[in-house]
């Protein structure tokens, strides 16, 4: 299975899952991942923590990459990840496919796919 068929399955599950639109923003992603990362559930956030929860959620993502690293849980429970290695200037396409790379990922270290799909990775 491509990637392209991996992106189409999460998105569907976004949309299943979360009522999204189909082809929904990576920022909407990004930012329900950072509500799983910090385990809060729904709830009426600031904006300044929807900046935090999508940045918890690119520090997680971007951690199988060697990117970022787990350091730990503040006194409000906001998980904090150390810089391990700066990430490269991408073009804006680059970044998106680099994040959607890394929500793949995501989807199959919190075993997300089916097993089937799972098992089709090998």
């Amino acid at each position: 299975m491509n990637e392209s068929e991996l992106w189409k399955i999460v998105d569907r599950f976004f949309q299943d899952n979360f009522g999204t639109e189909p082809n929904v923003p990576i920022e909407t992603i990004l930012y329900l991942i950072g509500i799983q990362e910090l385990g809060s559930g729904k709830q009426e956030y600031s904006k300044d923590d929807k900046v935090n929860l999508i940045h918890i959620a690119v520090c997680r993502l971007l951690q199988p990459f060697g990117f970022f690293e787990f350091s730990h849980y503040d006194d409000d429970g906001f998980p904090h990840f150390t810089e391990k290695e700066p990430i490269p200037e991408l073009k804006p396409n680059e970044q998106s496919l680099l994040m959607k790379k890394a929500v793949i990922q995501y989807f199959i270290d919190e075993k997300l796919f089916d097993e089937e799909v799972l098992s089709s990775l090998g």
